[in-house]
């Protein structure tokens, strides 16, 4: 009774998903509709046209590195326009605390005054981890959450940094919630 059971012409579940995985794939069309596409298009080169403006007057004052944080919060700002976390509240809030955490754990970083190149990378890689956690929690409890705005504050303890920069960033995702909140009439969820 076993053996007939296990000879049956039926997929396995494996196959059926791959199949799934394969049609979903191959059907494009169902999920980015021609009448959509020039939508697609506008939001992405204003995401585009955002980071480019941005690089363009940041990159003149500050590390880019800790500015890549801005394009991923350009992502989310136009690809999920209508998601929680692209809220002005989610985003600036989020950056917020960020630099908070970053800051915080920098100074601390600093103050320490590691000598060794051993313990200067260990305690570069320890508080690292703790901005990144800091910062998420805070952001969960203060309900800002934004994923980029954690980049920013790691970002903040492995690179140098002025208070420019910090102005510089927070001008940026300011800049940023502007722009979306003027447009967003025209916006849709891409994803």
């Amino acid at each position: 009774m076993i053996a007939s059971l296990a000879t049956t012409d039926q997929p396995s579940s494996g196959t059926l998903c791959s199949d799934r995985l394969r049609s979903r794939a191959l059907n494009l069309d169902r999920h980015i509709r021609r009448e959509n596409i020039r939508r697609y298009l506008l939001q992405c080169a204003l995401a585009g046209a955002c980071v480019f403006i941005l690089l363009i007057v940041l990159d003149a004052v500050t590390q880019t590195v800790l500015i890549a944080a801005l394009g991923a919060s350009a992502f989310i700002a136009f690809a999920v326009p209508l998601s929680l976390h692209s809220s002005p509240r989610h985003m600036i809030g989020g950056y917020v605390v960020g630099i908070v955490s970053g800051c915080s754990m920098s100074y601390l970083f600093t103050a320490m005054n590691l000598t060794s190149t051993f313990g200067a990378n260990a305690g570069m890689i320890v508080f690292g981890a703790l901005a990144t956690s800091t910062a998420m929690f805070l952001m969960v409890v203060s309900r800002t959450e934004h994923p980029p705005a954690a980049a920013l504050a790691l970002g903040l303890v492995l690179n140098e940094w002025s208070l420019l920069t910090i102005a510089v960033v927070l001008a940026g995702v300011i800049g940023l919630s502007i722009v979306k909140r003027a447009v967003l009439p025209m916006l849709m969820d891409l994803v």
